[in-house]
Parts: structure tokens; C-alpha cells; sequence
């Protein structure tokens, strides 16, 4: 599927792909494959498995990697793959990254180390070290409200200039800071939302497109959306982003995966567990994500 903006490699409607588990808590093959295919035949422009919505930090390491593998095998070329490659170890995100690059996806999403909290010069140490170590395109990860750290725009832009440095998921939700990076980066350098709810303004201001968790569960709605927008639809894609807005509050009413979790195991796309620490949402919960699926025309 070509990109949404030809100049870029990556743009449009992302899934940040959950990590379907049994009832044993292990990995389900069968029900993540299933939700590949699902979400391509749905419209969506690509995907981001074993991110922190993939369960990343409590996947093992052997299964970070079958994960990667495994959606690279389903997909099989018809969408781009962003694999994650997070780690609060500059040493662990570089073999991540090897090994996403080896199985053959497209890119790697690298967050910014968290609980380290390193210092401008460590992040721009760090995102240079991965990106030295591979041949693919690096998505940088700047979400301070894990992080706590938050990448200077001013570093970013010296960072773009790295030839394998393609672009940043943004989870800041600073909807301004797209323009802002126009400015001083330019117009070849992806901007990916990591904010569901703010993604209207954000692709007002600039933005290309958003790595979505509500997508999960609403693959259509949110690849319409983005492609209403790039072709200059504004009605529609603000009528969209309304139908989706009480979805972008509600899967994010506890910590996510857990109520994206449990909105995929209404619409049968696999079960609603998660690993500790995270637990079973709140019944109050469970009835605010069922109103929003309702509210949005998924249920």
C-alpha cells in the first residue's frame, strides 16, 4: 500500500499492535496473525508490533523477537513494518534493532530511555548508536510521560540529520510542536502522533500521520480519517474523529493495553488478558469502553 504522502515512507494510520495471549498468559500465535490480517483487509497503512502496547516489557526477549517475526511473515510485504526496538539499554536496543532489521522489517521505533533519564547529549547518543548499527529507517519514541525525559526539539533536528534517523512518534501531545519542526527540519521527516485524541490537530499543524492504539479495535474509522485529511476532506475527517473521541478517552482510562485489550476481546479479536502487572479493568471500566465501541458503530 503506497504511502499516504509519497514523498515519505511512512505515513497514514499505524497500529501499535497489541500481543494476543491464551488463556495459559502465552503468546497466541493464531489470534495475532488473525489480527494482522483483519487490520490490512480493514484499511490500516501499517504496523508497529511489540511496542508498550504489545506488552513489550514483559514480553521475554525470545518472544519480543517472535513477534516481530511473526508479523513480518504474516504480513508478507503489503504493508511497512515498524518493529519495536525499545530499551532503556542502548546495548539490548541495538540487538533489537539487528534483529528486526534481519527478519526484514522496514523500520524500528526506539523510545527514549526510561527510568534512566539521561541528558540530551545521552538521548542523541543513544538514537545514533542504534541507527549506526543498522541499515533500515529509525523512528524516534519521545514520550515523556514514561520517559519522563523529553527530547529538545533542537536535538531532534541535529539527530534528523543522520541519514538513517527517518522520523519521530510523538507523545508529547504538544499539538503546536508538528509546525515547529517543519520549520526547522522540514517536510521530509515523518511526524507520527503517538496521541490518539489529539490527531486532528496534530495533522493540522503539520503531522503525517499517527501510531494508534485505538486503531486496534477501529482499523477503518482511523485509516478513513487519515485519508480524508490527505485528500483535503476536512469535514469528514473531523466527523470521524468525533465518532472515535469518546474511543481515544475510553481505551485510555487505565493503563494501556488492558482496556484495548479488553474492547478487542468484545469485537472477538482475542482475549482480554494481560500480563502483570497489569490486571482485569475496573467494571466501571469495562462499561465505559462498551459505551464508547457503541458510541463509535463497532459494537
Amino acid at each position: 500500500m503506497p504511502s499516504l504522502y509519497p514523498h515519505l515512507p511512512f505515513s497514514g494510520s499505524y497500529t501499535a499492535l497489541i500481543t494476543p495471549f491464551g488463556a495459559d498468559g502465552s503468546l497466541d500465535e493464531k489470534a495475532f496473525r488473525a489480527l494482522v490480517n483483519w487490520q490490512i483487509e480493514q484499511g490500516t497503512d501499517g504496523f508497529v508490533p511489540v511496542g508498550t502496547t504489545g506488552e513489550s516489557p514483559t514480553l521475554s526477549h525470545e518472544e519480543h523477537d517472535r513477534v516481530v517475526e511473526l508479523c513480518v511473515e504474516e504480513t508478507n510485504g503489503r504493508v511497512p513494518i515498524i518493529a519495536g526496538a525499545g530499551s532503556n539499554s542502548t546495548a539490548e536496543a541495538v540487538r533489537l534493532a539487528k534483529h528486526a532489521e534481519q527478519v526484514g522489517a522496514d523500520a524500528v521505533l526506539v523510545v527514549s530511555p526510561y527510568y534512566n533519564k539521561p541528558t540530551q547529549k545521552g538521548l542523541a547518543a543513544h538514537f545514533t548508536a542504534v541507527a549506526d548499527a543498522i541499515s533500515i529507517p529509525l523512528i524516534i519514541y519521545d514520550i515523556p510521560g514514561r520517559s519522563i525525559v523529553r527530547l529538545d526539539d533542537d536535538v531532534l533536528a541535529e539527530l534528523s540529520q543522520h541519514p538513517r534517523i527517518a522520523g519521530i512518534k510523538d507523545a508529547t501531545a504538544e499539538c503546536a510542536r508538528p509546525t515547529h519542526l517543519l520549520n526547522i527540519i522540514g517536510n521530509d521527516f515523518c511526524q507520527l502522533s503517538g496521541e490518539d485524541a489529539t490527531i486532528l490537530p496534530y495533522l493540522a499543524s503539520g503531522g503525517h500521520g499517527c501510531i494508534s492504539v485505538v486503531s486496534n479495535v477501529a482499523p477503518a474509522l482511523c485509516s478513513q480519517l487519515h485519508r480524508a485529511w490527505a485528500a483535503g476532506d476536512s469535514t469528514k475527517a473531523l466527523e470521524i474523529h468525533q465518532q472515535l473521541m469518546p474511543l481515544h478517552r475510553a481505551l485510555f482510562c487505565e493503563a494501556s493495553p488492558g482496556p484495548v485489550k479488553y474492547a478487542a476481546s468484545l469485537l472477538g479479536l482475542c482475549s482480554a488478558f494481560a500480563r502483570l502487572p497489569l490486571v482485569e479493568i475496573a467494571d466501571s471500566s469495562k462499561q465505559q469502553v462498551e459505551d464508547a465501541l457503541r458510541f463509535a458503530k463497532l459494537l
